[in-house]
């Protein structure tokens, strides 16, 4: 059964996204520029990007697909935390290792079709462990990014307990 869920707030975001490997001849040829470019949003600091190494990119600077796969991770991580502390449970720790896959077509596009989130959480109390364990599905539920994507957001949690001393 499909719930409608009638959108209550609009949230509005802006970056300015700057093209920055003109070597003096633009675009003239496919190997005559770099893909290098800056994201700037207001008030926070300039990143400095590129496209991935396949792409021609510089593999020392972030590029979109590292984005793309963070955010996601990222949102899973803010609403898993979020939802842990209305539930009482205490989360000390949480690391993630986010694994995404991109599938190239032979005319260059592609898309991503799965990412698979694997959190390591910790928690003050092993009594804990079976809600920190449930919340990982409702967090997925709520995750304005997995909510986004075209394809499967798996998360494939670890949680453990680290008690304070």
């Amino acid at each position: 059964m499909i719930t409608f869920v009638p959108m209550e707030k609009k949230h509005h975001y802006s970056a300015t996204i700057r093209w920055t490997g003109n070597q003096g001849t633009g675009t003239s040829g496919y190997a005559d520029y770099t893909r290098s470019h800056t994201v700037n949003i207001q008030g926070k600091p300039e990143l400095s990007c590129s496209s991935d190494i396949p792409f021609r990119g510089d593999g020392s600077l972030h590029n979109p697909e590292d984005f793309f796969l963070t955010a996601i991770a990222s949102c899973h991580m803010l609403w898993y935390l979020h939802l842990c502390a209305d539930a009482g449970v205490i989360v000390t720790s949480y690391t993630d290792h986010p694994e995404g896959v991109l599938e190239q077509n032979s005319d260059g596009s592609g898309r991503f079709t799965g990412v698979d989130l694997h959190p390591y959480v910790e928690v003050s109390e092993e009594s804990m462990l079976p809600v920190a364990a449930a919340l990982h599905e409702k967090a997925h539920q709520k995750c304005f990014m997995a909510n986004s994507c075209n394809f499967p957001v798996r998360h494939r949690a670890v949680i453990g307990v680290n008690a304070p001393e």
